[in-house]
C-alpha cells in the first residue's frame, strides 16, 4: 500500500465538469452543504473510497464519493482531502449515516471544502455516470468550438493581410488579446480587447522567456513546450497570469524571432489547440525568405550599394521588361483604414506582393505602397482591400518612366473609383492630372477673367492657327476686331501671374506661348 501520494499531474484534455452542472441535475438530487461556491469548483473525475485516509489515491481535481464507512476524526479527513487538491467531497446519505454528520460540515467549511449531499435514492455510479456524461458533452462542445477556430483562422489566413487577421481572429475565438511582438518586444501587430498596462508588461516579459527550438530538438507536437524558466532557448511556449489575465507566449518559427503573446480571462482546455493553429500559420506568415531568390536580392542589393549599374543589376533579378505597380488601400479586408497613411501593415504589403508575384516591395510613408514586378505584367487583376495603378512594362533602364506612369494610374482609379487602372499611352495633356492642370490653366489665364470674348477670341484664334480671317469667319465678327482682341490678350497675359520681369506684352508669336495656351484653354471649360 503506498505511503505518500504521486507528484499531481495535469489535467486531462477533456473539459471539466463545473459542480453546479452536477447540482443543476434534476435526477441526482445533489445539494452542496458546505465549502466555497465561487469561484465555482470544477470535476475532471470521480472516485469512490472508504479509506480512512483517501489522500495517497488521489491525483487532483476529482469528486470523492464516500458513505464515510472509516470516518473517525471528520477534520484531519478533510484536511487530507484538501491536501490532495480533489475539487470536491460527495458525502453518501445511508447506510452509515442518516444525515451528513455535523462535524464533517465544519471541518468542509473550515478547510474550505466543497461538501455535497448524496441522497439515499442516488448510487455512486449514478454520479460517476452523469460526470462522464456531461464531460462527453463538454467534450464534443469544445471539439466544435476547436473546429470552428480552425476553419475561422485558415480562412484569415487567405485574406490581403493575412497577419492582423489572423490576430483579429484568434483574439475573437479566445475572447482576449492577441499580439506579435518583435525579437525586441516591441508590438508589430495586436488585435483584440484592450488590456492593462501590467499585463502588457509582464506579456513582454514573457515573450522573452521563449525562443524557437534548435534544429536539431523535436517539433511540435513531438515533444512537451518548455517551462517558463531559464534562458529560453528552445523553450516553444510559456505561461504566467497577471491582473486577472491568463498570459501565454508561443515562439514563432520562421527565422525571425517573433512571438504570440495572449492575454485572455481564462484558459479553456482547446485554447492551446487553438493557438497552435495560429502559430503554424503565423510562422508561415511572417516566415523570412530562406531560399536562392532572397539570396540572389541580396547580391543585387549589394552590388546597388557598391556603385554597379542599376539596369544590369534589375537584369539579374527578373527578365528584359519589368513592370511597375502604384497600390493604395481602401480599408475594405485589408486591416487598415484606408486614411492617408492608409493603416498600411509591413504584412499586408508583403500579402499584395506575393499576391502580384515579387517581393520587391515598397512601402511610402503616404500609404502608396510600390510593388515592383521583374516581369511585364499585362493583366493584372484587381486585388481584394487594394486600388492598383500599373505601368508599362518597360526595360530596366526606363523603370522610372513606369513609375511615374504607375502613379498617374492609381490617381485615375482613385478619382473613378476603379479597382484597377493601366496606363496606355495617350496624347501630352494626359500627363498631368486633370485637377492639376486646370489649377494651373485659371492662374495662367487669370488676366482673362471677366472677358470671355477674350478667350472666346484667343481659343479660335489659336485654334485657326493664328490666321486673321479664318478666325473672323468663325466669330462672325469683323477682322480688325479679331486684331484688336488678340493684342488685348497679349496684353493682358504679359502682366499676369506666369510673368516675371518687365510687363511686357506676351508673345502670341511664339509656338511655346501659343502652345501652353492651348493646353490652359483645353484644360478649362
Amino acid at each position: 500500500m503506498p505511503e505518500h501520494a504521486p507528484e499531481p499531474t495535469p489535467a486531462p484534455p477533456t473539459p471539466p465538469v463545473p459542480l453546479g452542472a452536477l447540482l443543476a441535475h434534476a435526477g441526482l438530487g445533489l445539494r452542496q452543504i458546505a465549502g466555497p461556491r465561487d469561484p465555482e469548483p470544477v470535476v475532471h473525475w470521480v472516485h469512490t473510497s472508504e479509506m480512512a485516509d483517501p489522500y495517497p489515491y488521489l491525483l487532483g481535481g476529482e469528486l470523492l464519493l464516500s458513505a464515510g464507512v472509516q470516518l473517525t476524526d471528520p477534520d484531519a479527513y478533510a484536511a487530507r482531502i484538501v491536501e490532495a487538491g480533489a475539487a470536491a467531497l460527495g458525502f453518501g446519505v445511508a447506510p452509515v449515516y442518516d444525515t451528513v454528520p455535523a462535524e464533517l460540515v465544519a471541518a468542509c467549511e473550515r478547510h474550505g471544502l466543497p461538501l455535497v449531499e448524496v441522497p439515499p435514492r442516488t448510487p455512486f455510479t449514478a454520479v460517476a455516470r452523469a460526470v462522464w456524461r456531461l464531460m462527453a458533452e463538454a467534450r464534443h462542445r469544445e471539439l466544435r468550438r476547436v473546429s470552428q477556430a480552425q476553419r475561422g483562422l485558415a480562412t484569415a489566413a487567405a485574406r490581403p493581410d493575412p497577419v492582423p487577421a489572423v490576430l483579429g481572429q484568434l483574439a475573437s475565438r479566445l475572447g482576449g488579446r492577441a499580439v506579435l511582438l518583435g525579437p525586441d518586444g516591441a508590438e508589430l501587430a495586436a488585435a483584440g480587447r484592450a488590456v492593462s498596462t501590467p499585463v502588457l508588461r509582464a506579456l513582454t516579459r514573457l515573450a522573452g522567456v521563449v525562443s524557437p527550438a534548435p534544429a536539431d530538438t523535436p517539433g511540435p507536437g513531438q515533444a512537451a513546450t518548455g517551462a517558463s524558466t531559464g534562458t529560453g532557448k528552445g523553450v516553444a511556449s510559456a505561461t504566467d497570469t497577471a491582473d486577472g489575465a491568463q498570459l501565454t507566449a508561443y515562439a514563432l518559427d520562421g527565422g525571425r524571432d517573433l512571438v504570440l503573446a495572449l492575454a485572455t480571462p481564462r484558459r479553456e482546455p482547446g485554447d492551446h489547440t487553438v493557438a497552435g493553429v495560429a502559430v503554424v500559420l503565423l510562422s508561415l506568415l511572417t516566415a523570412g525568405g530562406q531560399d536562392g531568390e532572397g539570396t540572389h536580392r541580396d547580391a543585387a542589393l549589394v552590388r546597388l550599394l557598391l556603385g554597379a549599374d542599376p539596369a544590369a543589376t534589375a537584369e539579374r533579378l527578373g527578365g528584359d521588361r519589368w513592370t511597375v505597380v502604384h497600390a493604395r488601400g481602401t480599408g475594405h479586408g485589408t486591416g487598415h483604414d484606408g486614411g492617408r497613411d492608409g493603416g498600411t501593415t509591413p504584412f499586408a504589403t508583403a500579402a499584395l506582393g506575393a499576391a502580384l508575384g515579387s517581393p520587391l516591395v515598397d512601402p511610402a510613408p503616404d500609404g502608396t505602397v510600390r510593388v515592383l514586378l521583374p516581369y511585364a505584367a499585362d493583366g493584372v487583376r484587381a486585388r481584394p482591400g487594394w486600388t492598383l495603378g500599373v505601368g508599362e512594362p518597360v526595360a530596366p533602364a526606363h523603370l522610372a518612366a513606369s513609375d511615374a506612369q504607375a502613379a498617374r494610374a492609381l490617381r485615375a482609379a482613385l478619382t473613378g473609383h476603379r479597382d484597377v487602372a493601366v496606363h496606355r499611352p495617350g496624347p501630352l495633356t494626359a500627363l498631368v492630372p486633370p485637377d492639376e492642370a486646370a489649377a494651373h490653366a485659371r492662374r495662367l489665364l487669370a488676366p482673362l477673367d471677366g472677358a470671355p470674348e477674350l478667350r472666346e477670341t484667343l481659343r479660335a484664334w489659336l485654334s485657326a492657327h493664328g490666321g486673321w480671317d479664318r478666325t473672323a469667319a468663325a466669330l462672325g465678327i469683323h477682322r480688325n476686331t479679331v486684331r484688336q482682341r488678340i493684342a488685348r490678350c497679349a496684353a493682358l497675359l504679359g502682366d499676369g501671374p506666369e510673368r516675371d520681369g518687365p510687363d511686357l506684352p506676351a508673345d502670341l508669336d511664339d509656338p511655346d506661348v501659343r502652345t501652353e495656351l492651348w493646353f490652359a484653354l483645353r484644360a478649362l471649360p
